[in-house]
């Protein structure tokens, strides 16, 4: 087998387990008498923590050091501007949050089953 057909099989196959169980997923969640716990707001589906474990958190990751190096870049002007707090809230402690506190496949309208 020569390398382009290698890679294209490869490809093809790693697209194919990603997209079956969304897809099904979604035709579960679509029919409006389906009742399953698992699909609850407070339990996310596999897909969800399998996407938030690979795209999610390392891009939040990223954000978090970006959003900190320009905090500190622009901290001189945000301290004459009296607006020090709202600057480190919305470049290092939110996207700081959506990366470590936030549980895995949760988005912002789900919570942890112990936070009710």
């Amino acid at each position: 087998m020569n390398t382009l057909r290698q890679i294209a099989t490869t490809l093809t196959l790693a697209f194919t387990m990603v997209v079956t169980p969304i897809a099904m997923a979604s035709q579960y969640t679509n029919d409006e008498n389906y009742d399953d716990p698992r699909f609850d707001v407070n339990a996310p589906p596999a897909y969800a923590m399998v996407g938030d474990l690979l795209i999610a958190r390392p891009l939040g990751l990223i954000f978090t050091a970006v959003g900190t190096g320009v905090f500190v870049v622009t901290l001189p002007f945000s301290a004459l501007g009296g607006n020090v707090g709202e600057a480190a809230d919305a470049l290092v402690v939110t996207p700081a949050k959506t990366t470590f506190v936030r549980c895995l496949g949760c988005t912002e309208g789900r919570k942890r089953s112990n936070e009710e």
